[in-house]
């Protein structure tokens, strides 16, 4: 019975996927994001389940993967087709004129693509069992779940810049999902502070940010993952 545990908390996170991308594409951006939250939630006790109970599975490790690319691929692409939908209306490709700026908005979907093929990659790097290289799917998904719902309650939307914004987003979402950057991965192989300052810091300066901006205070936090991933692997070259 315990062999499905970890299986069944991975399709939980799959189904919250399935409903965040329902919510995306019916511009409840809210309750999209809240749904990409619960399946990060559960995408975390997953593989945690399948540890502590000794039963990870090859079967498991493709499932998961399937269900991460709904989740942090699928549902963040649909997100960012709706803030596009609503700067470029696809409605007149219904009408058979279907003009260039009515195809811009599916330019969303490579970060599905994209998703997908960063989690393929990971898969097979041996090299990521205790850190990242390129940005994790779940960090994309929340960056852009955060961002969608800040940018849907002001006024931003309306800046005349805010279509080549959102374009230059997705490709430099798409190319930091596969860039060969290593990033820091929040495991502790103990609660000491020597060898886990950047942890504690980062965890703290994150719940600040979350205080400090509520929801939207995603889209800061992993701003502030890359930076502080890059700076440390800078310093750790220079040493």
């Amino acid at each position: 019975m315990k062999k499905h545990v970890p299986n069944t908390l991975t399709c939980c996170n799959l189904i919250c996927g399935c409903i965040a991308t329902h919510f995306a594409l019916q511009a409840q951006l809210d309750m999209a994001l809240f749904f990409i939250i619960a399946g990060a939630v559960f995408d975390f006790f997953d593989g945690f389940a399948a540890r502590l109970l000794h039963v990870s599975s090859p079967l498991g490790k493709e499932l998961d993967s399937l269900a991460d690319d709904i989740t942090f691929g699928f549902a963040p692409a649909a997100i960012v087709f709706t803030l596009l939908r609503a700067l470029f209306p696809t409605t007149a490709c219904s009408a058979g004129t279907c003009p260039v700026a009515g195809l811009i908005p599916y330019a969303a979907f490579l970060i599905a693509a994209f998703s997908a093929l960063r989690l393929a990659k990971f898969n097979l790097d041996e090299r990521q069992s205790t850190s990242f290289i390129g940005l994790p799917t779940p960090a994309n998904a929340l960056f852009w779940g955060a961002l969608g719902v800040h940018l849907q309650h002001s006024d931003l939307m309306q800046s005349s810049w805010m279509p080549a914004a959102l374009l230059v987003g997705i490709a430099l979402s798409c190319w930091v999902l596969i860039a060969e950057i290593p990033m820091f991965a929040l495991k502790f192989k103990h609660f000491g502070w020597q060898g886990n300052g950047l942890r504690y810091g980062f965890i703290l300066a994150s719940a600040l940010l979350l205080v400090l901006l509520q929801w939207q205070g995603f889209a800061a936090i992993i701003v502030l993952y890359v930076i502080c991933s890059v700076i440390h692997n800078a310093l750790q070259r220079n040493a």
